[in-house]
């Protein structure tokens, strides 16, 4: 039988990626007619996004990048930002 959940029980719920590592919070649903198109997902403080991003508070990913919606949402390691990991000694 098929659950269906209302949009509402998203927010606030914790996203994580494929992988394990915790992504953020749902802060909002993108909808694009009556299609929910992508989501905003808000980094919180032990977040794998505030590690990546700085002062950015989040990002939108694409719907089609969410794996799963239950208790907490999984989506997809190509919804992580790419970014370059920064040297700890500086060669000149």
């Amino acid at each position: 039988m098929l659950k269906i959940k209302q949009i509402t029980d998203a927010f606030d719920m914790q996203v994580f990626t494929d992988t394990g590592d915790y992504f953020g919070d749902v802060d909002e649903a993108v909808i694009t007619g009556n299609k929910i198109s992508g989501w905003r997902i808000k980094a919180t403080r032990s977040s794998f996004l505030t590690k990546i991003l700085g002062t950015a508070k989040g990002v939108v990913i694409p719907h089609h990048l969410v794996k799963a919606v239950g208790d907490i949402m999984i989506v997809a390691k190509a919804a992580v930002p790419a970014y370059e990991e920064e040297p700890d000694n500086y060669e000149e």
